[in-house]
């Protein structure tokens, strides 16, 4: 079925179909959309269902189905209005009918950039905030006082922002503002996942500074809000204090690797030195250890992917020792140990060379060593050992094939 052929039975029924969402954002800004999502207004559910036989239904609090359209399966939703009735995002009454209009839909929604539909049959653009004007200007604006309703909507104007690369208005940033005391109490999954959708941007710093920008930061994310005013030596660290550092990092990062499973460790590497003793500054003796400390409260606080708290220990944990190691037994357990990481190698050096502006010879040929040495295993093994004894072997044999192969060059 194609969007027109679903089109005109939206309207056979006496009602009207309309592009919405992302898709109709990103028509104005010249860019191709990867879903396109549906609403229809003017007809019942139950008669939507029954013309729509093999459309899977999903959804709570109100009917969300899944429309096969165009070969891709598609979010079709009906025209509904909000209502706050209590707090954080369970706190609406939802009321979707026939009766509610599109304008009446888009009024809820939380950035002037999603609140456009466009009719299907008559491509006719219903724009009642002014967001294909925001999209050109590259602004961020909330629809109305009600952007506050949900306080998770100031994460995701920040996350937009950093998404498409636009400023926030500031009357918008005012309006996260007022979000900052429910946003305490909101569950940690849906802070996550708005972290997690910032770290897949090409320029996640953006992320963090608007909601810095707007009170939200240490509310959130007090990890790296403890960062700022952390002075470094200005000789390893123009750009300024480890909240620039960091920030920095993870952009400079972000250019080189997409996971961001990986930009979350780069995030992480210094985030110790946010509990620096102030009488100890510049320096930031021991931050590696703080910092294990600070991510196992992070997690505690904000259950973290198992894989991404594993890479951002190892990151803390190595990122100081990593350019500076020189004795063969050292570089080969580290090695040995990145080699059965979730985090690859590449992820590693990508971290470690925006970190220290450059690798040391055995990181830039990491992959190339690692395979060498798991070249000597247990078969190799003289046949008198026994137990632990082989692995003992194993160790020390893969040492001298290191310095073998490779001492002249460290």
């Amino acid at each position: 079925m194609t969007e027109f052929d679903f089109a005109k039975k939206i309207h056979d029924l006496g009602g009207r179909a309309y592009l919405v969402g992302g898709a109709v954002r990103d028509k104005f800004r010249g860019v191709h959309a990867h879903d396109r999502d549906y609403c229809v207004a003017g007809v019942e559910e139950k008669i939507f269902a029954e013309t729509f036989p093999n459309a899977a239904k999903f959804g709570k609090s109100f009917p969300v189905y899944s429309v096969e359209i165009d070969g891709n399966f598609c979010e079709v939703a009906f025209a509904r209005t909000e209502r706050k009735v209590g707090t954080g995002y369970r706190g609406f009454e939802v009321v979707f009918a026939p009766t509610v209009t599109i304008e009446q839909d888009l009024f809820r929604r939380d950035t002037t950039i999603n609140a456009m539909a466009i009719e299907i049959l008559t491509q006719e653009l219903v724009d009642p905030f002014g967001g294909r004007e925001d999209v050109l200007n590259k602004k961020i604006r909330a629809v109305s006082e009600h952007f506050t309703d949900d306080p998770v909507r100031a994460l995701r104007a920040a996350r937009q922002a950093a998404q498409f690369n636009f400023e926030i208005c500031a009357e918008t940033i005012e309006a996260m503002r007022l979000c900052g005391t429910e946003l305490a109490n909101e569950p940690t999954e849906r802070i996550f996942d708005e972290l997690e959708t910032a770290l897949k941007t090409d320029k996640p710093s953006i992320f963090f500074r608007n909601l810095e920008r707007a009170n939200l930061l240490e509310i959130t994310f007090p990890e790296i809000f403890n960062l700022r005013g952390k002075i470094q030596l200005s000789c390893y660290h123009p750009e300024g204090d480890a909240y620039e550092h960091t920030l920095q990092i993870v952009d400079d990062v972000a250019k080189v690797n997409s996971k961001p499973m990986v930009r979350f460790a780069a995030l992480m590497h210094d985030i110790g030195k946010g509990n620096t003793p102030p009488e100890i500054l510049p320096h930031h003796y021991l931050h590696e250890k703080r910092g294990l400390e600070v991510l196992k409260k992070m997690n505690q606080r904000m259950t973290l992917p198992t894989e991404w708290k594993k890479s951002a220990a190892f990151v803390i944990r190595e990122h100081m020792r990593a350019p500076r190691l020189v004795k063969p037994g050292k570089i080969v357990d580290l090695l040995l140990n990145l080699n059965g990481l979730k985090l690859g190698v590449k992820d590693f050096c990508d971290i470690i060379n925006a970190d220290n502006h450059g690798l040391p010879f055995y990181l830039e040929h990491a992959q190339e060593i690692i395979d060498e040495l798991l070249k000597i295993g247990g078969k190799d093994a003289p046949s008198a050992l026994e137990g632990s004894d082989i692995g003992k072997w194993i160790h020390s044999a893969r040492i001298y094939r290191f310095v073998e192969l490779y001492a002249k060059e460290i």
